[in-house]
């Protein structure tokens, strides 16, 4: 590395040239005349912009309004003459006589549940409200503030590539029905204009939105392509940034409306997509949504987490981006949309009949048949009239009830095999060294006997698809959003019972206490069937750690999780348990069990096709063996 010297000659020059720059500042300066002139000038100006800071249509050299204004300004020209003079610079898009429009001023719409600002500069929503709705720390919810989301129509005209958010739009108010309406015109004339229209329905988070141009079929080059690009930044709205940001993901619909897709919630994405009539920018338990009637030919969607590192208390979860290649017809452009800024719920999305549910995470395939007609209407009807937290008990309770006889059968099964553990282990004994032989013996007597592990598992795996749909639910749960229990504050968010002075990876700086409980149920739930399992099978020594590793899991990776998850896992072992102790103290009798087993043995037992084809191939198997002895 070069060392650094002080250098006498440098600091001498840079004095000098600070010298000259006085001295020039100070031969330039304005007489006390020129001051007054100015003064008076900038009154003028101040007045036209309205006490607003505005910028000039995007032209190829990027001429501020401003700019242009100070200009015209030391030109010492008339008001009139100045105008028409910027008029000219800006283009046909600079039409209106005095530019009543080309302010930072801003328009509200409102209804019961939606507050709206939309800005005349762009003409978009520069601040969405949801009023009756608050984040984790008791603020109201903004989807949209402070700019994080634009949108932006870019086009060509006049030899020039302009984009609508730098252009002044001129808005106007009305009704339709009790339907508020909003006219957001960029007007070249009055007649010839690009128009945004929003229409807000009462109580409702959807509202209308179009986008249309009339008179410029001469003005906008269609044969350049037309953009309409939204881009989103997705602010922080729970306790638990890293447990939002896994369920903040943007996901779309194609023009089939049978098909549908996301982009990657773990890391950052992009795809083209052809055809596409919506995307929701869903921020967990928030969405913001565009969509269309016609659906649209190209658009590049992304998506960037922000997330980088979950200690960091960020303010941000993804940004999201949607460029969207727009067709004219006739030379004008005519695309009746809609944009949704509300809750993402299920209930409030199947009102509109255009398969939203899809943009929440339901799970696929029966998993997700299973939530929206079974768990989501059930525990819908149990909310209405329970708490939360007790609506979560007695869901669990109504679910383990309904799957109690799978889980007999499973449990009848081990039952079966314990009765045979002492003849399983003369067969070790009588064929000890023969290991091929000793499976033989012993897939023999647990036919007979019709017991088998396989059909201890298949009532386990039969209970997939109903813990794999609940395991979804939970976390898309928008009812138990800021809903208490016991000490949890927040069911949809973590509990808290102590906070740590660092943070352990993973874990997180804090200990919440229902996946401690949950963790706890498991390893008893574990000791009473997997250990006792595990205790019958030889050469399975390291199996026993299963015993161990889910608790563990259930203890590091759920302490960031909604607490109304880990409650119903800590429920749901609960019950398991007691199901457990009463089939094994009141319905199953071993002596019983046994002399059924030996009762069996003495009828004949017919082989399947799968075990004649398991026992032929030990028997060959079997024969090699001899043969390679040999």
């Amino acid at each position: 590395m070069e060392e650094k010297k002080f250098d006498i000659n440098t600091v001498v020059g840079f004095l000098l040239i600070g010298g000259i720059l006085l001295y020039m500042l100070w031969q330039n300066a304005p007489t006390p005349e020129e001051l007054e002139a100015q003064q008076a000038e900038k009154e003028k100006i101040e007045q036209l912009e309205n006490d607003n800071k505005t910028t000039d249509l995007v032209s190829q050299k990027d001429i501020s309004l401003e700019n242009a204004i100070t200009e015209l300004a030391f030109a010492n020209s008339e008001d009139s003459l100045g105008l028409s003079k910027l008029q000219n610079r800006l283009g046909s898009f600079a039409y209106s006589g005095t530019l009543p429009s080309a302010t930072e001023a801003t328009t509200v719409i409102e209804n019961e549940v939606l507050k709206l600002t939309i800005s005349n500069k762009g003409g978009y929503i520069v601040e969405a409200k949801l009023k009756e709705l608050t984040i984790y720390n008791g603020t109201p919810v903004y989807l949209i503030k402070d700019g994080n989301s634009s949108l932006n129509l870019q086009f060509s005209a006049e030899n020039r590539l302009l984009n609508s958010q730098d252009l002044y739009f001129e808005p106007s108010i009305s009704s339709n029905g009790a339907n508020k309406v909003l006219s957001m015109k960029l007007k070249t004339s009055e007649t010839n204009f690009i128009e945004y229209r929003y229409e807000l329905i009462p109580d409702n988070y959807m509202l209308g939105f179009s986008i249309k141009t009339q008179g410029l079929e001469n003005v906008i080059n269609t044969s350049q392509p037309i953009y309409l690009d939204w881009n989103f930044i997705g602010y922080r709205q729970a306790k638990s940034i890293s447990y939002e940001n896994r369920y903040t993901r943007l996901t779309y619909e194609y023009a089939n409306k049978e098909k549908h897709s996301k982009l990657s919630a773990a890391s950052d994405d992009e795809e083209l997509v052809k055809g596409l009539t919506w995307m929701n920018f869903r921020q967990h338990f928030f969405s913001s949504m565009l969509l269309t009637d016609t659906a649209f030919k190209e658009v590049a969607l992304s998506s960037i987490d922000l997330v980088k590192d979950e200690e960091v208390d960020t303010l941000y979860t993804k940004m999201y981006g949607a460029k969207m290649l727009l067709e004219p017809k006739s030379g004008n452009l005519s695309y009746d949309m809609n944009m949704y800024y509300g809750p993402t719920e299920y209930k409030i999305f199947k009102t509109y009949d255009r398969n939203l549910d899809e943009a929440m995470p339901l799970g696929w395939g029966i998993f997700g048949f299973l939530n929206k007609y079974l768990i989501i209407p059930l525990f819908a009807f149990l909310s209405d009239f329970l708490p939360a937290g007790i609506a979560i008990i007695m869901l669990t309770i109504l679910i383990k009830l309904a799957l109690s006889p799978v889980q007999y059968k499973q449990y009848l099964s081990q039952a079966k095999l314990k009765v045979l553990k002492p003849e399983l282990d003369e067969i070790k004994v009588k064929f000890k060294g023969n290991k091929m032989k000793i499976q033989q013996e012993t897939m023999k007597l647990q036919t007979v006997a019709g017991a088998s592990p396989l059909k201890g598992c298949l009532p386990a795996l039969l209970q997939i698809p109903v813990f794999y749909a609940l395991f979804t639910f939970f976390p898309s749960a928008f009812d138990l959003r800021q809903k208490s229990f016991l000490w949890a504050h927040d069911l949809a968010s973590f509990d808290v019972i102590a906070e740590l002075p660092f943070y352990i990876p993973f874990y997180g700086d804090h200990v919440s206490l229902f996946p401690i409980l949950a963790s706890i149920a498991i390893f008893i739930y574990m000791m009473m069937t997997t250990g006792q399992t595990m205790q019958q099978q030889e050469g399975m020594p390291n199996m026993k750690f299963i015993m161990y590793l889910s608790p563990l899991m259930m203890l590091v990776f759920f302490n960031n999780y909604a607490s109304g998850l880990s409650l119903y896992y800590f429920v749901s072992n609960l019950i398991t348990i007691g199901i457990m102790l009463v089939i094994k103290n009141y319905i199953i009798d071993d002596d019983k069990i046994h002399a059924k087993i030996q009762e069996n043995k003495k009828k004949p037992k017919k082989q399947n096709k799968f075990q004649k084809k398991m026992a032929e191939m030990m028997e060959q198997a079997e024969e090699q063996k001899k043969k390679g002895k040999k």
